[in-house]
């Protein structure tokens, strides 16, 4: 009886430490189970992360240009600008055109006061007119002369005298109608008429004034001929012996920053200009079309296309380099990509060609913010 009583006592106080074991093996489980739980899902989530910013791309063949940039003026032309003078003396009764107007071959800039060769036509006109009434005379005096003289009623050197009187009277009459055309020259020159169609550029003189044609013809007005410009742009020496004429060009100006315009090469300077020890050579630019955009004196920004050839492009930010090599990551089954070196050329803004090393029909790894294998 004592002995079983003993026996169920120390049983009771047996039973709780098996059950903390028991608790704490259940415990380990679970811990086990739950870190087991978590590296399989972050695992997981890590390759897919990696694998999510891996873009396999292929790469296309593009028309590349290569291409010489300098910086260039936009000039007038040779013979553009016409300097409009006054052949006659006098004052200027009317000017017709300010700076900026634009004006026809023909149209009249200015009249200078017309009384004066009027005056003078007036004068030779009456010159003329006395002139044929001597003529006449010494035409009937020589008839008269002539029949005496044949008659032997005169003698001969009566006769001769007559004859040149004639001849005389002749030619002041050619004189004064020479002087007569002078004058009705000089009325058209009353009209001052521009030689060009243009633009007026500046003007020398203003109405009310007095202009003295003598040996330098005075300026009245400049005129800079329509759709006249060029390009003159200095190229560096190292360049200047790929660009040919007929080039096509692409510039800007500061005026027009974001407005591209088109011409092509027209000439070559044979001779370097030097400025600051830079040795440059002028190439002049023919504008294609937008001229009434520009002005003279802007500054222009050229690029030259000198080549043109087709070309294998991949993203730039497929290349990557490493101890002065390039290379890229190559697509490969079962794989992220496998390292590979090539050569490339051309670095464009976000494209880069490759000259060796990758085919068309490779796929090629563009890093997107993971990393590669």
């Amino acid at each position: 009886m004592a002995t079983t009583a003993m026996t169920a006592a120390l049983n009771r106080a047996g039973r709780p430490g098996r059950q903390r074991k028991v608790w704490l093996l259940l415990l380990c489980l679970i811990a086990v189970t739950a870190g087991a739980a978590w590296w399989s899902q972050h695992r997981k989530a890590t390759v897919d992360a990696g694998a999510s910013h891996i873009e396999w791309v292929t790469p296309v063949f593009r028309n590349v240009t290569s291409n010489v940039n300098a910086t260039g003026t936009v000039k007038l032309k040779i013979g553009a600008e016409v300097r409009v003078g006054a052949q006659l003396s006098g004052i200027v009764q009317r000017l017709n055109v300010t700076v900026g107007s634009h004006v026809k071959q023909g149209d009249i800039i200015a009249e200078i006061d017309s009384r004066p060769v009027k005056a003078k036509i007036d004068q030779a006109l009456s010159q003329l007119a006395q002139a044929e009434v001597s003529a006449v005379k010494a035409d009937r005096d020589f008839e008269r002369s002539r029949k005496l003289f044949e008659a032997g009623l005169i003698p001969e050197q009566q006769f001769e005298d007559s004859k040149a009187a004639l001849n005389a009277a002749n030619a002041s009459v050619t004189a004064t109608q020479s002087g007569v055309t002078t004058a009705q020259v000089d009325l058209a020159y009353v009209n001052i008429r521009a030689p060009i169609s243009g633009t007026v550029a500046s003007i020398a003189t203003q109405q009310g004034e007095t202009v003295a044609a003598s040996f330098a013809t005075p300026t009245f007005v400049t005129i800079i001929q329509e759709a006249a410009l060029e390009v003159i742009a200095m190229v560096d020496e190292a360049d200047i012996g790929n660009v040919r004429r007929g080039d096509k060009i692409e510039f800007t100006t500061e005026t027009y920053p974001d407005h591209e315009f088109h011409g092509s090469v027209t000439r070559i300077a044979p001779v370097a200009t030097v400025i600051s020890g830079v040795v440059n050579y002028e190439v002049a630019i023919s504008i294609e079309r937008d001229i009434a955009l520009l002005r003279p004196d802007m500054t222009a920004n050229v690029n030259i296309r000198t080549s043109e050839h087709r070309a294998l492009m991949l993203p730039s930010k497929c290349v990557h380099k490493d101890g002065g090599q390039d290379f890229i990551y190559v697509h490969r089954p079962g794989d992220y990509g496998v390292k590979r070196i090539v050569s490339v050329a051309n670095r464009l803004a976000n494209e880069t060609e490759i000259v060796r090393g990758l085919s068309a029909d490779e796929k090629v790894a563009l890093e997107t913010g993971g990393t590669t294998k």
